[in-house]
């Protein structure tokens, strides 16, 4: 385009996708003027005017507001400070819509009524210190009564939902979950039966023995080994896989070993055994969760965004049993 020549009104619609009474209607709000009339008073507009209209044309199709667009065509604001302004905005009605879209996903999963829809609409709003207090409360309860180990406890407080400030809407629905699930004095109470009876029953009060947790979380360690090597499919026959069976045979034999009893001795047939074991811990994995707890704890890691860590069983149970056959 010429920059001195000055264009009708018609021509300027067609160069900037506006309508001819557009055109006129910013005109007359005096967001863009035009540079010169003709006589018959038929308006036209230099280039200047047209690259201005183009901007106003691409900030409302961005909602920007006519006083908003006048402060930025007048100086008064930048485009950073408009874009900065709008972007938040619309962040704000994201979070609005996710929050909406994982209320009516709920709503159609449930076939829920209007009671619990006015729950879920308020469970989605919560403050991050009235998530902590409501999950704190079902520790407390799940607690009461009976004197579980303190580590443990400490274990299951430390898994706890935290919703970012930006969630997913399968985010939110996990959460929607998570909140009536926790709430619920009936899930409560199967909690609470469910590891009552974990630490006090059976193997329970040697397992949760302060000594025998200290051996788990060494375990834990040496687990991270095994975990990297499955990931890089270092193959479990290798010299490494071996180094890595090795060490957990080690941790292994030595969990009930007492200053009397050096603990199970370290045999082919026990590495063999202990693969078999490793088979079976796959096969129950694969397990779909059933009690609250593992719904808590599954719906926690959807919430945080953290898909739970597979222990590769397999790969351990082939690198023992590798490891039973002398190395060459």
């Amino acid at each position: 385009m010429d920059r001195n020549e000055l264009y009708a009104i018609g021509d300027v619609a067609r160069r900037t996708g506006l309508s001819v009474s557009a055109v006129r209607y910013y005109a007359d709000a005096g967001v863009v003027t035009p540079a010169a009339s003709t006589p018959a008073g038929h308006r036209l507009y230099d280039v200047s005017a047209i690259a201005r209209l183009e901007l106003v044309r691409t900030l409302r199709e961005l909602d920007a507001g006519l006083d908003e667009i006048r402060r930025v065509l007048a100086g008064e604001a930048t485009l950073h400070e408009l874009a900065a302004t709008h972007l938040a905005l619309l962040e704000r009605q994201e979070a609005r819509l996710r929050s909406r879209r994982a209320v009516l996903s709920a709503i159609l999963r449930q076939d829920s009524t209007a009671e619990q829809v006015t729950l879920m609409h308020k469970l989605v709003g919560l403050s991050d210190e009235e998530r902590d207090r409501l999950i704190d409360e079902f520790w407390t309860e799940v607690s009461a009564g009976w004197e579980p180990p303190e580590r443990m406890v400490e274990w299951w407080r430390a898994a706890r939902p935290e919703l970012p400030d930006h969630p997913t809407a399968a985010q939110l629905e996990a959460w929607i979950e998570l909140a009536e699930l926790v709430r619920d004095t009936e899930v409560r109470q199967a909690v609470r039966r469910e590891l009552h009876e974990a630490c006090t029953t059976g193997a329970g009060p040697l397992m949760t023995s302060s000594p025998m947790l200290d051996t788990l979380e060494a375990g834990a360690a040496i687990g991270r080994p095994v975990m990297d090597a499955a990931c890089e499919q270092v193959p479990p026959d290798s010299p490494r896989g071996r180094e890595i069976a090795d060490q957990w045979i080690g941790w292994l034999t030595g969990i009930f070993a007492t200053p009397d009893s050096p603990g199970i001795p370290d045999t082919p047939e026990f590495r063999i055994q202990a693969a078999d074991h490793m088979l079976r811990g796959a096969e129950w994995d694969r397990t779909p969760p059933e009690g609250p707890f593992d719904r808590y704890m599954e719906l926690v890691s959807t919430v945080n965004d953290v898909p739970p860590e597979r222990f590769p069983f397999e790969w351990l149970a082939a690198a023992l049993r590798a490891s039973a056959v002398p190395a060459s």
